[in-house]
Protein backbone atom coordinates (compact mmCIF):
# COMPACT_ATOMS: atom_id res chain seq x y z
CA UNK A 1 0.00 0.00 0.00
CA UNK A 2 1.04 2.99 -1.00
CA UNK A 3 1.41 6.34 1.81
CA UNK A 4 -1.53 8.77 1.11
CA UNK A 5 -0.84 12.47 2.05
CA UNK A 6 -2.45 15.29 2.48
CA UNK A 7 -1.11 18.57 0.56
CA UNK A 8 -4.15 21.23 0.94
CA UNK A 9 -7.23 21.95 2.27
CA UNK A 10 -9.42 24.69 1.12
CA UNK A 11 -13.17 25.70 1.69
CA UNK A 12 -15.63 28.27 0.78
CA UNK A 13 -17.12 30.37 3.76
CA UNK A 14 -20.82 29.00 4.84
CA UNK A 15 -23.43 30.84 3.78
CA UNK A 16 -26.82 31.15 5.83
CA UNK A 17 -29.57 29.17 3.69
CA UNK A 18 -31.95 31.55 3.20
CA UNK A 19 -33.59 32.08 -0.17
CA UNK A 20 -33.83 35.82 0.43
CA UNK A 21 -31.15 36.41 2.69
CA UNK A 22 -27.82 34.35 2.06
CA UNK A 23 -25.12 35.59 1.16
CA UNK A 24 -24.76 32.98 -1.48
CA UNK A 25 -28.49 31.87 -2.02
CA UNK A 26 -28.19 33.74 -5.79
CA UNK A 27 -24.76 31.72 -6.70
CA UNK A 28 -25.12 28.66 -8.46
CA UNK A 29 -23.94 25.75 -6.33
CA UNK A 30 -21.32 24.79 -8.54
CA UNK A 31 -19.86 28.76 -8.05
CA UNK A 32 -18.96 27.34 -4.96
CA UNK A 33 -17.28 24.01 -6.06
CA UNK A 34 -15.61 26.34 -8.81
CA UNK A 35 -14.08 28.51 -5.72
CA UNK A 36 -12.11 25.58 -4.41
CA UNK A 37 -11.38 23.71 -7.05
CA UNK A 38 -9.91 26.72 -8.54
CA UNK A 39 -7.97 27.66 -5.61
CA UNK A 40 -6.18 23.93 -5.48
CA UNK A 41 -3.51 24.50 -8.16
CA UNK A 42 -2.93 28.00 -8.26
CA UNK A 43 -2.32 27.65 -4.40
CA UNK A 44 0.05 24.93 -5.39
CA UNK A 45 1.51 26.22 -8.72
CA UNK A 46 1.13 23.14 -10.65
CA UNK A 47 -1.24 22.33 -13.52
CA UNK A 48 -5.00 20.99 -13.05
CA UNK A 49 -3.86 18.08 -15.27
CA UNK A 50 -1.78 16.62 -13.01
CA UNK A 51 -4.87 15.71 -11.22
CA UNK A 52 -6.21 12.52 -12.31
CA UNK A 53 -9.81 12.49 -10.74
CA UNK A 54 -12.44 14.96 -8.35
CA UNK A 55 -14.34 13.25 -6.15
CA UNK A 56 -17.05 15.04 -4.87
CA UNK A 57 -19.95 14.31 -2.27
CA UNK A 58 -23.28 16.04 -2.59
CA UNK A 59 -26.75 14.97 -0.49
CA UNK A 60 -29.03 16.50 -3.14
CA UNK A 61 -27.93 15.48 -6.34
CA UNK A 62 -30.53 17.23 -8.21
CA UNK A 63 -31.74 19.94 -10.35
CA UNK A 64 -28.61 22.60 -10.34
CA UNK A 65 -26.94 20.46 -8.43
CA UNK A 66 -27.30 17.35 -10.26
CA UNK A 67 -25.89 14.98 -13.13
CA UNK A 68 -22.55 14.32 -11.39
CA UNK A 69 -21.04 17.57 -9.70
CA UNK A 70 -17.64 16.48 -9.17
CA UNK A 71 -17.06 16.01 -13.12
CA UNK A 72 -19.49 19.76 -13.88
CA UNK A 73 -17.15 21.33 -11.12
CA UNK A 74 -14.28 19.84 -12.90
CA UNK A 75 -15.55 21.22 -16.03
CA UNK A 76 -17.12 25.08 -14.82
CA UNK A 77 -13.75 25.22 -12.78
CA UNK A 78 -11.50 25.40 -16.21
CA UNK A 79 -9.86 22.18 -15.65
CA UNK A 80 -8.07 19.91 -18.45
CA UNK A 81 -10.91 17.59 -20.29
CA UNK A 82 -8.87 15.15 -18.96
CA UNK A 83 -9.60 15.30 -15.61
CA UNK A 84 -12.61 13.34 -14.76
CA UNK A 85 -15.33 13.70 -11.84
CA UNK A 86 -17.63 11.70 -10.14
CA UNK A 87 -20.59 12.12 -7.51
CA UNK A 88 -20.95 10.24 -4.28
CA UNK A 89 -23.58 10.35 -1.54
CA UNK A 90 -23.23 8.79 1.89
CA UNK A 91 -25.26 11.27 3.25
CA UNK A 92 -23.78 13.57 5.84
CA UNK A 93 -20.55 12.21 5.90
CA UNK A 94 -20.42 12.18 2.04
CA UNK A 95 -17.45 15.37 1.76
CA UNK A 96 -15.48 12.96 4.05
CA UNK A 97 -16.07 9.78 2.03
CA UNK A 98 -15.10 11.58 -0.88
CA UNK A 99 -11.81 12.18 0.84
CA UNK A 100 -11.29 8.58 1.84
CA UNK A 101 -12.00 7.05 -1.51
CA UNK A 102 -9.95 9.24 -3.60
CA UNK A 103 -7.33 8.48 -0.42
CA UNK A 104 -8.12 4.43 -1.27
CA UNK A 105 -7.23 5.13 -5.02
CA UNK A 106 -3.80 6.51 -3.99
CA UNK A 107 -3.24 3.78 -1.90
CA UNK A 108 -3.99 1.11 -4.46
CA UNK A 109 -1.90 2.87 -6.69
CA UNK A 110 -4.36 4.29 -9.15
CA UNK A 111 -4.08 7.29 -8.93
CA UNK A 112 -1.07 9.44 -8.35
CA UNK A 113 -2.82 12.64 -7.18
CA UNK A 114 -7.03 13.04 -7.06
CA UNK A 115 -8.79 16.04 -5.43
CA UNK A 116 -11.33 14.65 -2.49
CA UNK A 117 -14.43 17.26 -1.19
CA UNK A 118 -18.05 18.19 -1.56
CA UNK A 119 -20.64 20.84 -1.90
CA UNK A 120 -24.44 21.61 -0.67
CA UNK A 121 -26.39 24.96 -1.93
CA UNK A 122 -28.80 24.40 0.78
CA UNK A 123 -30.87 27.44 -0.14
CA UNK A 124 -31.43 26.53 -3.49
CA UNK A 125 -31.88 22.81 -3.09
CA UNK A 126 -33.74 22.03 -0.04
CA UNK A 127 -33.28 18.91 1.78
CA UNK A 128 -35.11 15.87 1.08
CA UNK A 129 -35.25 17.40 -3.12
CA UNK A 130 -34.01 14.10 -4.22
CA UNK A 131 -36.88 12.30 -2.75
CA UNK A 132 -36.25 8.58 -1.84
CA UNK A 133 -37.40 5.41 -0.22
CA UNK A 134 -36.60 5.37 3.46
CA UNK A 135 -39.35 7.91 4.37
CA UNK A 136 -41.94 6.89 0.99
CA UNK A 137 -41.64 3.20 0.61
CA UNK A 138 -44.14 1.72 3.15
CA UNK A 139 -42.15 -1.71 3.86
CA UNK A 140 -38.74 0.26 4.32
CA UNK A 141 -40.55 2.93 6.59
CA UNK A 142 -42.23 0.19 8.82
CA UNK A 143 -39.34 -2.22 8.75
CA UNK A 144 -36.97 -0.03 9.83
CA UNK A 145 -38.79 1.83 12.25
CA UNK A 146 -38.23 5.54 10.02
CA UNK A 147 -38.11 8.98 12.06
CA UNK A 148 -36.88 12.20 11.08
CA UNK A 149 -33.44 12.93 12.32
CA UNK A 150 -34.39 15.50 15.04
CA UNK A 151 -36.92 12.75 16.40
CA UNK A 152 -33.40 10.53 17.02
CA UNK A 153 -31.36 13.41 18.42
CA UNK A 154 -33.87 13.73 21.21
CA UNK A 155 -34.83 9.73 21.86
CA UNK A 156 -30.71 10.19 22.29
CA UNK A 157 -30.89 12.93 24.70
CA UNK A 158 -33.73 10.86 26.59
CA UNK A 159 -32.25 7.60 26.49
CA UNK A 160 -28.59 8.47 27.56
CA UNK A 161 -30.25 11.57 30.27
CA UNK A 162 -28.47 14.47 28.67
CA UNK A 163 -31.06 17.65 29.59
CA UNK A 164 -32.05 20.63 27.92
CA UNK A 165 -29.60 22.65 29.93
CA UNK A 166 -27.08 19.92 28.76
CA UNK A 167 -27.42 20.19 25.11
CA UNK A 168 -28.00 23.83 25.38
CA UNK A 169 -24.47 24.08 27.08
CA UNK A 170 -23.01 22.56 24.14
CA UNK A 171 -24.35 24.72 21.89
CA UNK A 172 -23.59 27.72 23.71
CA UNK A 173 -19.97 26.54 24.05
CA UNK A 174 -19.82 26.13 20.00
CA UNK A 175 -20.87 29.58 19.67
CA UNK A 176 -17.91 30.90 22.05
CA UNK A 177 -15.52 28.80 20.44
CA UNK A 178 -16.24 29.64 16.70
CA UNK A 179 -16.00 33.34 17.53
CA UNK A 180 -12.88 33.21 19.03
CA UNK A 181 -11.28 31.24 16.32
CA UNK A 182 -12.39 33.77 13.51
CA UNK A 183 -11.12 36.56 15.72
CA UNK A 184 -7.93 34.70 16.24
CA UNK A 185 -7.65 34.47 12.59
CA UNK A 186 -7.38 30.45 12.84
CA UNK A 187 -9.17 29.62 9.34
CA UNK A 188 -7.49 32.63 7.50
CA UNK A 189 -5.30 29.67 6.19
CA UNK A 190 -8.02 27.50 4.35
CA UNK A 191 -11.24 30.13 3.63
CA UNK A 192 -11.85 30.73 0.01
CA UNK A 193 -14.11 33.80 -0.83
CA UNK A 194 -16.83 33.12 -3.16
CA UNK A 195 -16.91 35.96 -5.73
CA UNK A 196 -19.77 36.44 -8.51
CA UNK A 197 -19.46 36.06 -12.15
CA UNK A 198 -17.78 40.20 -12.30
CA UNK A 199 -15.45 39.08 -9.78
CA UNK A 200 -17.18 40.98 -6.56
CA UNK A 201 -16.88 39.11 -3.45
CA UNK A 202 -20.31 37.21 -1.81
CA UNK A 203 -19.14 35.94 0.84
CA UNK A 204 -15.52 35.60 3.12
CA UNK A 205 -16.36 34.59 6.33
CA UNK A 206 -19.19 32.20 7.91
CA UNK A 207 -22.23 33.77 7.57
CA UNK A 208 -24.38 31.84 10.43
CA UNK A 209 -22.85 32.46 13.48
CA UNK A 210 -24.57 33.66 16.60
CA UNK A 211 -21.58 34.75 19.10
CA UNK A 212 -22.87 36.24 22.16
CA UNK A 213 -25.36 33.86 22.33
CA UNK A 214 -26.38 32.64 26.31
CA UNK A 215 -27.91 29.88 27.87
CA UNK A 216 -31.36 32.78 28.64
CA UNK A 217 -31.68 32.86 24.43
CA UNK A 218 -31.91 29.24 24.02
CA UNK A 219 -34.06 29.08 26.68
CA UNK A 220 -36.71 31.32 24.82
CA UNK A 221 -36.94 28.44 21.93
CA UNK A 222 -39.33 25.90 21.81
CA UNK A 223 -38.55 22.60 20.91
CA UNK A 224 -38.32 21.70 16.77
CA UNK A 225 -39.65 17.99 17.35
CA UNK A 226 -42.32 17.87 19.60
CA UNK A 227 -45.12 18.54 17.27
CA UNK A 228 -43.69 15.99 15.10
CA UNK A 229 -42.91 13.35 17.45
CA UNK A 230 -46.17 13.39 19.58
CA UNK A 231 -48.70 14.60 16.51
CA UNK A 232 -47.75 12.99 13.82
CA UNK A 233 -46.82 9.42 15.61
CA UNK A 234 -42.78 9.42 15.45
CA UNK A 235 -42.52 9.11 19.04
CA UNK A 236 -44.29 6.33 19.15
CA UNK A 237 -42.29 4.80 16.46
CA UNK A 238 -39.78 5.47 18.21
CA UNK A 239 -40.62 3.87 21.68
CA UNK A 240 -41.74 1.14 19.91
CA UNK A 241 -38.07 -0.05 18.69
CA UNK A 242 -36.38 1.49 22.33
CA UNK A 243 -39.56 0.28 24.85
CA UNK A 244 -36.76 0.83 27.66
CA UNK A 245 -37.91 4.66 26.67
CA UNK A 246 -41.26 5.59 28.14
CA UNK A 247 -41.48 8.95 26.86
CA UNK A 248 -39.24 11.03 24.49
CA UNK A 249 -38.23 14.72 25.79
CA UNK A 250 -38.25 16.84 23.02
CA UNK A 251 -34.59 19.25 24.15
CA UNK A 252 -33.78 20.27 20.42
CA UNK A 253 -33.98 22.92 18.68
CA UNK A 254 -32.42 25.63 15.95
CA UNK A 255 -29.73 26.78 18.57
CA UNK A 256 -28.77 23.35 19.50
CA UNK A 257 -28.97 21.90 15.83
CA UNK A 258 -26.80 22.39 13.22
CA UNK A 259 -27.56 24.81 10.84
CA UNK A 260 -28.91 25.18 7.46
CA UNK A 261 -25.90 26.40 4.75
CA UNK A 262 -24.57 26.44 1.37
CA UNK A 263 -21.07 25.94 1.10
CA UNK A 264 -18.14 23.89 -0.28
CA UNK A 265 -14.71 22.10 0.15
CA UNK A 266 -11.43 20.03 -1.26
CA UNK A 267 -8.75 18.47 -0.31
CA UNK A 268 -6.22 17.83 -2.75
CA UNK A 269 -4.55 14.12 -1.61
CA UNK A 270 -1.50 11.94 -3.76
CA UNK A 271 1.48 9.93 -3.23
CA UNK A 272 4.88 11.17 -2.26
CA UNK A 273 6.47 10.56 -5.79
CA UNK A 274 3.38 13.32 -7.09
CA UNK A 275 4.45 15.67 -3.79
CA UNK A 276 7.99 15.67 -4.85
CA UNK A 277 7.52 15.86 -8.72
CA UNK A 278 5.43 19.32 -8.34
CA UNK A 279 6.95 20.46 -5.68
CA UNK A 280 4.72 20.17 -3.28
CA UNK A 281 4.66 19.66 1.04
CA UNK A 282 2.56 17.27 2.11
CA UNK A 283 1.04 18.31 5.76
CA UNK A 284 -0.48 15.34 7.11
CA UNK A 285 -0.59 11.53 6.20
CA UNK A 286 -4.18 9.74 6.08
CA UNK A 287 -3.90 6.74 8.33
CA UNK A 288 -7.21 5.16 8.21
CA UNK A 289 -10.95 5.42 7.66
CA UNK A 290 -13.57 3.24 8.55
CA UNK A 291 -17.93 3.57 8.09
CA UNK A 292 -19.66 1.37 9.67
CA UNK A 293 -23.84 1.35 10.07
CA UNK A 294 -25.89 1.24 13.08
CA UNK A 295 -29.28 0.97 14.21
CA UNK A 296 -31.44 3.21 11.66
CA UNK A 297 -34.17 4.42 14.19
CA UNK A 298 -31.92 5.92 16.63
CA UNK A 299 -29.16 6.46 13.86
CA UNK A 300 -27.52 9.17 14.93
CA UNK A 301 -24.60 6.74 17.16
CA UNK A 302 -22.24 5.82 14.48
CA UNK A 303 -19.15 8.10 15.11
CA UNK A 304 -18.16 6.38 18.40
CA UNK A 305 -18.26 2.32 16.42
CA UNK A 306 -16.68 3.85 13.54
CA UNK A 307 -13.47 5.82 15.47
CA UNK A 308 -13.35 2.69 17.19
CA UNK A 309 -12.96 0.71 13.89
CA UNK A 310 -10.38 3.26 12.50
CA UNK A 311 -8.56 3.07 15.62
CA UNK A 312 -7.99 -0.19 15.93
CA UNK A 313 -7.30 -0.91 12.42
CA UNK A 314 -4.49 1.60 12.72
CA UNK A 315 -3.41 0.03 16.08
CA UNK A 316 -4.11 3.64 17.81
CA UNK A 317 -5.85 4.05 21.26
CA UNK A 318 -8.36 7.04 21.88
CA UNK A 319 -5.61 8.61 23.93
CA UNK A 320 -3.33 8.23 20.67
CA UNK A 321 -5.23 11.55 19.32
CA UNK A 322 -4.53 14.91 20.21
CA UNK A 323 -7.20 16.67 18.50
CA UNK A 324 -11.25 15.23 17.56
CA UNK A 325 -13.71 17.31 14.60
CA UNK A 326 -17.18 15.37 14.97
CA UNK A 327 -19.97 17.04 12.90
CA UNK A 328 -22.38 19.06 15.08
CA UNK A 329 -25.66 17.69 13.65
CA UNK A 330 -27.14 18.02 17.22
CA UNK A 331 -25.87 18.72 20.44
CA UNK A 332 -26.83 15.25 22.00
CA UNK A 333 -24.98 13.91 19.13
CA UNK A 334 -21.82 14.75 20.44
CA UNK A 335 -22.53 14.36 24.21
CA UNK A 336 -22.65 10.52 23.41
CA UNK A 337 -19.82 10.38 21.60
CA UNK A 338 -17.68 12.15 24.46
CA UNK A 339 -19.01 10.02 26.69
CA UNK A 340 -18.76 6.43 24.24
CA UNK A 341 -15.41 7.42 23.73
CA UNK A 342 -13.97 8.90 27.29
CA UNK A 343 -12.24 11.80 25.84
CA UNK A 344 -12.61 15.64 27.51
CA UNK A 345 -14.21 18.08 25.63
CA UNK A 346 -11.16 19.99 26.07
CA UNK A 347 -10.09 18.79 22.76
CA UNK A 348 -13.57 18.04 21.20
CA UNK A 349 -14.37 20.96 18.09
CA UNK A 350 -12.01 23.47 19.61
CA UNK A 351 -12.87 26.09 16.81
CA UNK A 352 -16.41 25.14 17.72
CA UNK A 353 -18.81 23.05 14.84
CA UNK A 354 -21.91 23.04 12.52
CA UNK A 355 -24.31 24.13 15.85
CA UNK A 356 -22.01 27.82 14.90
CA UNK A 357 -21.00 27.64 11.31
CA UNK A 358 -24.10 25.12 9.67
CA UNK A 359 -23.86 21.77 8.38
CA UNK A 360 -23.70 22.04 4.22
CA UNK A 361 -24.37 18.47 3.93
CA UNK A 362 -21.92 16.83 0.82
CA UNK A 363 -19.53 19.49 1.86
CA UNK A 364 -19.05 18.92 5.67
CA UNK A 365 -16.74 15.66 5.93
CA UNK A 366 -13.66 17.69 3.87
CA UNK A 367 -14.21 21.26 5.45
CA UNK A 368 -14.16 19.13 9.40
CA UNK A 369 -10.75 17.60 7.83
CA UNK A 370 -9.15 20.89 6.88
CA UNK A 371 -9.79 22.55 10.46
CA UNK A 372 -8.50 19.78 12.25
CA UNK A 373 -5.20 19.81 9.82
CA UNK A 374 -4.66 23.61 10.38
CA UNK A 375 -5.40 23.71 14.05
CA UNK A 376 -2.93 20.94 14.50
CA UNK A 377 -0.52 22.73 12.73
CA UNK A 378 -1.51 25.98 15.38
CA UNK A 379 -0.94 23.90 18.10
CA UNK A 380 1.72 22.37 16.92
CA UNK A 381 0.13 18.58 17.84
CA UNK A 382 0.28 15.33 15.76
CA UNK A 383 -2.59 13.32 15.01
CA UNK A 384 -6.30 13.93 14.48
CA UNK A 385 -9.86 12.17 14.56
CA UNK A 386 -13.23 13.10 12.06
CA UNK A 387 -15.94 11.81 12.32
CA UNK A 388 -19.99 12.77 11.23
CA UNK A 389 -22.95 10.13 12.03
CA UNK A 390 -24.69 9.46 9.16
CA UNK A 391 -28.61 9.56 7.96
CA UNK A 392 -30.33 5.93 7.81
CA UNK A 393 -27.91 5.15 10.99
CA UNK A 394 -24.06 5.07 9.93
CA UNK A 395 -21.05 6.55 11.22
CA UNK A 396 -17.73 7.82 9.01
CA UNK A 397 -14.16 8.76 10.93
CA UNK A 398 -10.79 8.93 9.30
CA UNK A 399 -7.48 9.54 11.20
CA UNK A 400 -4.31 11.85 9.99
CA UNK A 401 -1.10 12.38 11.47
CA UNK A 402 0.79 15.56 10.95
CA UNK A 403 4.00 15.18 8.67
Amino acid sequence: MTDCFIYDAVRTPRGKGRKKSGALADAPPLRMAKAVLEAIPARGGFEDAEIEDVIFGCVEPVGEQGANVGRMAALISGYDDRVPGVQLNRFCSSGLEAVNIAAAKVKAGDVDLAVGGGMESMSRISMGAAGGAWSTDPELAWGTSFVPQGISADLIATKYGYSRDDVDAFAVESQARAAAAWEGGHFERSVIPVKDAIGVTMLDRDEHMRPGTTLADLAELEPSFERMGRSFGFDAVAIQKHPQVERIEHVHHAGNSSGIVDGAAAVLIGNEEAGKRLGLRPRARIIRSSTVGTEPCIMLTGPAPASRKALEKAGMRASDIDLWEINEAFSSVCLLFMEEMGIDRSIVNVNGGAIAFGHPLGATGAMLLGTVLDELERRDLGTGLVTLCVGAGMGTSTIIERV
